[in-house]
């Protein structure tokens, strides 16, 4: 079989199998559990920006300030993509996506966290095809790797989605498109990949950002609503698990190579 055809077949089932444990994990959690478990995929957006894509960013040869002008612009940028779904939703003096009293945010934090997932896994794909061009084993570690990295991101994406108000189908039929890009990416990667090499930490960087912004400034606030000491806690040791998935899934891969 070609190289070619051993990278888009890696990053097909790569995507699939975190799709798939990401899905059976937060689709079996009952509706009720969502907003509980929302506070689970802050952690892992945390993690997976903060442990994983920004050092990654910086490894693969873009300097700091390149990194960190990606990170501050995809901010801008996100909190432009959810000033005009809020204008979408807005008629006369009545604003519904500024309303949570029905228990979602109407569509805005899931819109902006498929969006960077979409440049994130795009940014996969040219990694696990720079790997393979390098050598097969190693081709072979770099997608288990990301698999790895992927499945705790993945549940937090699901939760987004479900609290953000899209239906489970929904949901999984728009994890099941962002890992399109994976393959896409594979597919740059393989026939340009000293050109799309430089670009690489900026993507990665805006991917960060969608995390972060999404994180921060959707998810956190809502958890303000529960203000008990039982509930902080309850958030803080779920915030606790999502980082700490995320840090030993790579501290368990990073062993591994």
């Amino acid at each position: 079989m070609s190289t070619l055809g051993i990278i888009l077949i890696a990053t097909a089932a790569g995507s699939l199998l975190s799709l798939l444990l990401a899905a059976v994990v937060a689709l079996s959690a009952r509706p009720s559990w969502v907003p509980v478990l929302v506070s689970y995929a802050i952690g892992a957006l945390l993690g997976a920006s903060l442990l994983e894509v920004l050092p990654e960013a910086v490894k693969m040869g873009g300097d700091i300030d390149t990194v960190a002008m990606a990170l501050l612009g995809g901010i801008l940028l996100f909190f432009l993509l959810e000033k005009l779904v809020l204008w979408r939703h807005c008629h006369d003096e009545i604003c519904e996506a500024h309303s949570h009293d029905h228990g979602h945010d109407h569509g805005r934090s899931g819109l902006m966290i498929t969006v960077g997932d979409t440049f994130h896994n795009f940014v996969d794909g040219i990694i696990i095809a720079g790997a393979f061009l390098v050598d097969f084993r190693l081709g072979v570690v770099t997608a288990l790797a990301i698999i790895a990295h992927e499945i705790p991101q993945e549940i937090g994406d699901f939760l987004i989605l479900l609290h953000s108000g899209y239906t489970r189908t929904q949901a999984l039929l728009l994890n099941l498109l962002t890992g399109v890009a994976t393959m896409v990416g594979a597919l740059l990667g393989y026939y340009a990949l000293s050109m799309l090499e430089g670009w690489t930490p900026a993507l990665l960087g805006l991917a960060a950002a969608s995390m972060l912004y999404v994180a921060l400034s959707d998810l956190i606030p809502g958890l303000h609503k529960r203000a008990e000491i039982a509930s902080t806690l309850q958030q803080l040791v779920l915030i606790g698990l999502g980082i700490g998935s995320v840090a030993l899934a790579g501290y368990v891969i990073g062993h591994g190579h």
